[in-house]
This record gives structure tokens, C-alpha cells and sequence, in this order.
């Protein structure tokens, strides 16, 4: 007896000591759930667009709703605060046939876009959020096709479009109920461009991928808010090297940084991370004064996915490769965000994706992609085309069933575009039907930053301290209960249309459509508004 006693104990010990070591470390900041808003919607009748304003940290809803039995669907704005309290309804009343396209915003004015049955025809609503104002009009533009961006600056419209097999932009002046396509703007079929809008600077970037089959390099075209063009600039690289897509830093400064990716000979294919001080200037032969690039192997996290031993035998045939003056190439595809500004210079975040096919007709499976970097059963075949942000043009190859999001990938640079830090936060297997952004990040006030996405209702997150290692699979369930005094035996059973975006401050939003079950009484059927704050 005193030996299986003594046994006993010591296998208590053994097991408390495993429970302590697996226990995983608990986050320094954990975020919280302060806030949360609910509207009586189903999934089934109802469309729900949300759009932040920065400018005062509230929200817009454009709702669609079907009716009851006859008629034509019921819209309407409304208008929440910085604490989720909601103003009145503004009913808007979109003429019958068209459909929702897109929504953006600026300063405090929102502006709806629709398309017409023709898709010819488009019909504008701009809300101010201020006065409760709403004006509308329509355009009979004939030619546009498929809409792909609408972006709002100094009250015109630039609107992203399809027209004749061409990707053009659509500007579209309010104040004198006028539109017109921007000549300095019609590129040919499939086609890569960034096109951001600054309020600060009241002028319109673009950035276009322009290629000759074996060298890339980017065009920077600057429009003023009348559309007009007022600059163009080429960048490229004097080697072997392929610019792909790239950001530019945001705001009226000194500095302009150029961020993006670069290629070796394949554009499909991501290398890695170039940027260039524009503000440097040029060479006698042309070249930038400041052009840096970074190989994805430079980086301290990018490769965080992969195990130890893979990674060794990688960086071995790296080694041998260049060792016969041959160049190693990655396969990886990269969708990358607006660039944030900080007080060293700049954050890039960058997502690792990959087209999905059906591969069943196909006699040897999956191939391409990130298989040979060590993610198996992916289903993945890429290599066939590049998706952009404007992922539903046709190539003429097999389209893609959806793409999924790996991981990202977040950079701090200096103004100049020298690598500060690198840091990488791992996704557990995020599909999208079309290629989108998954992660939001916002800063924090210690200097870290907060990177999340949403998925299943679970919140996953993790904090970035520079090139600090941390846990990437932290993560809170949404809580279902409008406030957090709440009844705790309420449940989610069912969500739909999940999506997560930055807010103001340190601030997430989640929203979408639940089913929430109580312990008692029938349940309800809601669009929520929860609030994730660190």
C-alpha cells in the first residue's frame, strides 16, 4: 500500500508538471468586449453593407431589406456613434432593377453605388452623416461592365470599371451630375493597379504593373481630384528583378515611400519585398537612387510556417544554387494592404495567398502553390494566372474555385525603405470565394500592434512586438449577448457572412448574421455589431 501510495503520488506530480509546461502563455493585453448592437435582420431577406468613418469614429448601415409579400426591397442608412448608439433610419429609395455595387466614404459623406439592369446605368446615393442630407442621380454611361472599385475624393467619384475588355476609371462628378473615363487610364485585360485616394494630399495614385512577358515594372500616374493628370513616373529594377504590385505612403509629407513585390522573370510569383524612396531621385542612367529589395529568406519570420529541419534543407539549396550563380525562386502570391504610417515610418502588411482548383479531372493531383514549401494536401494548383484585387477578369486559363489565406506578413520600414523588423501572424486554413482581405491590424499604445482576423466567431489575434516572438493562435470567442452583463446561458448556434474590420483607436469591429439561442424562450435571428478592444 505505501508503495502504490507513493506511486500515486508521484504520478500526480509528473501529470501537474505537463498541464504547467503545455499551459500556454497568456497575452500581456487581452482584448475586451465592451459593446455590442443588435438588429432584428435574417440572412435570408436582408443585405447588410457597413462602412467606418474616420473622421468621427461612427458607422454607417446601408440595409436591404425583401418585403413581406409584394413590392420592391426596402433600403435605408443608418447612422451608429462611437458607442454603438444608433440615430434614426433614413430611408432610401432605389429605383427598381438596380443592385448594390459598392460603398465608400469620406469625411463624414457616405456614397452608395448601383448598377442598373443594363450595367450600363448607374444610380448614386451620398449621405451626409452630419446633416442627415441624402441627394442622389443617375448615369447613363452605355459602356460600363463590371465594377470593381469605387473610391470618393473632394466629393467625385472614381470608380473602377470594366469597359470594352479594358480596365478603366469612371470618374463621376456630383456637383454638376456629369461623368466621363479617364483617357490617361485604359489598360488592356488582365491587368494589375493599385489606385489609392488621399485626403490629405487631395490627389489620386496610381500604380500599374505593366509587363513584356519577361520584366515588370510600375507606372505612377498622380490625378488631381478633377481627374486631370498631373505626373507620371516609371520605376523598375536595373536587374533581373520584375516590380509586381506596390503601395504607396499615405499622406502630405516629405517622404514617399514605394512598397511592394518584386518577381525574378515569372510575374506570377512573389520573390520577395522591394521599396524605394521616390524623394531620392534618379541616376544619370535612369535607375533609382534608392532601390532595396528583400528576399523572403532575409526575413527572421516569413518562413515561421514551415518546420526546422525543412527550413534547413531549403536555405541548403539556396546556398547551393547561388553557390553555381543560380537563382532560388519562391512561389508564393502576396495581396497587400495600405500602408500605415507610424512614428519610425511605415507598416506593410502583407497576405500569402493561393488560388484553389478543382483538380478531380486531373491525372496527377495538386501540384504548385505552397506544397513544396511544406503545406500539404492544399488543393492548390497555382500556376495558372495571377489574381489581383481585380480577380474576376478572364485569363482564357481555368478559373479559380476561391483562394486561402496562409499567413501574413507585416514589415516596419524607415522613410528611406530600410527593413526595421519583420514579424509574420499564421492563418488556420481561411477560404474566400474571392480574393480579399483577411486580417486587420491596428496599434497599439505601448508600440506593439494588434494583427486579428475572425473566423467560426472566434476572434484570433496576436501581438506584434517588432521581430519578438509570439503565440499565433490566441484567440476569444464573440460574445452573443448584447451587453457583457448579459444572460451567459445565451449561444450562437449558427453565424453567417462573418467579417472583421479595424475601427478607430485600438478598436476591431466584428459583424454579421447569428442565430442566438437562449436557455428559455424562442431565439432570434440578428445582425450584430460587437466591439473588440485591447
Amino acid at each position: 500500500m505505501k508503495y502504490c501510495y507513493l506511486l500515486c503520488c508521484l504520478l500526480g506530480v509528473i501529470s501537474t508538471g505537463l498541464a504547467q509546461k503545455s499551459a500556454p502563455p497568456k497575452p500581456a493585453v487581452e482584448p475586451r468586449q465592451p459593446l455590442r448592437t443588435e438588429l432584428l435582420l435574417e440572412s435570408s431577406n436582408s443585405d447588410v453593407q457597413v462602412q467606418p468613418l474616420v473622421e468621427d469614429s461612427s458607422l454607417v448601415l446601408l440595409v436591404e431589406r425583401d418585403p413581406v409579400l409584394m413590392g420592391k426591397p426596402e433600403h435605408y442608412f443608418q447612422k451608429f456613434d462611437k458607442h454603438l448608439r444608433p440615430a434614426s433610419a433614413v430611408p432610401l429609395a432605389v429605383p427598381r432593377g438596380y443592385d448594390f455595387q459598392r460603398i465608400c466614404a469620406e469625411g463624414t459623406d457616405v456614397y452608395a453605388l448601383f448598377s442598373g439592369p443594363d450595367n450600363g446605368t448607374l444610380w448614386v446615393a451620398a449621405y451626409d452623416t452630419k446633416t442627415g442630407e441624402l441627394g442622389q442621380g443617375e448615369f447613363k454611361t452605355k459602356r460600363t461592365r463590371q465594377i470593381h472599385d469605387l473610391k470618393a475624393l473632394e466629393g467625385n467619384l472614381f470608380v473602377t470599371v470594366e469597359v470594352d475588355q479594358h480596365l478603366t476609371l469612371l470618374l463621376l462628378d456630383l456637383h454638376q451630375a456629369t461623368f466621363r473615363f479617364l483617357p490617361s487610364v485604359f489598360e488592356t485585360l488582365p491587368t494589375r493597379f493599385t489606385f489609392l485616394a488621399d485626403s490629405v494630399t487631395k490627389r489620386a495614385e496610381l500604380i500599374l504593373s505593366e509587363t513584356n512577358g519577361f520584366k515588370s515594372r510600375l507606372q505612377l500616374k498622380q490625378l488631381d481630384d478633377d481627374g486631370q493628370l498631373l505626373r507620371t513616373e516609371f520605376v523598375q529594377a536595373g536587374s533581373e528583378r520584375g516590380l509586381l504590385d506596390a503601395q504607396l505612403s499615405p499622406g502630405d509629407s516629405a517622404a514617399r515611400l514605394l512598397a511592394g513585390t518584386y518577381t525574378l522573370r515569372d510575374s506570377r510569383y512573389s520573390q520577395g519585398l522591394f521599396a524605394s524612396d521616390l524623394t531620392a531621385g534618379v541616376t544619370e542612367t535612369g535607375q533609382r537612387r534608392s532601390l532595396r529589395f528583400y528576399d523572403f529568406l532575409n526575413f527572421k519570420h516569413f518562413f515561421d510556417f514551415m518546420k526546422p529541419a525543412r527550413l534547413a534543407r531549403m536555405r541548403q539549396r539556396h546556398e547551393r544554387r547561388r553557390a553555381s550563380d543560380r537563382q532560388f525562386r519562391h512561389r508564393f502570391q502576396l495581396l497587400m494592404h495600405d500602408m500605415l504610417p507610424t512614428p519610425e515610418g511605415y507598416v506593410l502588411v502583407s497576405e500569402v495567398y493561393y488560388p484553389r482548383y478543382n483538380t478531380s479531372n486531373y491525372p496527377y493531383g495538386n501540384f504548385g502553390g505552397l506544397g513544396s514549401y511544406g503545406y500539404s494536401n492544399l488543393g492548390g494548383l497555382n500556376g495558372f494566372g495571377y489574381p489581383s484585387r481585380y480577380n474576376g477578369f478572364s485569363t482564357g486559363r481555368r478559373p479559380s474555385e476561391g483562394y486561402r489565406t496562409t499567413h501574413a506578413l507585416l514589415c516596419g520600414f524607415d522613410r528611406q525603405g530600410n527593413l526595421l523588423w519583420d514579424n509574420s501572424f499564421l492563418l488556420k486554413d481561411v477560404d474566400h470565394a474571392q480574393l480579399q482581405e483577411t486580417v486587420c491590424f491596428r496599434p497599439l499604445p505601448n508600440g506593439q500592434f494588434a494583427v486579428a482576423y475572425l473566423k467560426d466567431d472566434n476572434f484570433y489575434y496576436k501581438l506584434v512586438d517588432r521581430s519578438a516572438p509570439a503565440p499565433n493562435d490566441w484567440q476569444v470567442t464573440l460574445r452573443p449577448s448584447p451587453t457583457e452583463a448579459g444572460p451567459r446561458e445565451e449561444k450562437a448556434t449558427s453565424t453567417q457572412q462573418e467579417q472583421l474590420m479595424a475601427w478607430y483607436g485600438t478598436r476591431f469591429l466584428a459583424v454579421g448574421y447569428q442565430h442566438i439561442r437562449p436557455e428559455q424562450g424562442p431565439g432570434r435571428d440578428v445582425f450584430f455589431l460587437n466591439v473588440l478592444e485591447f
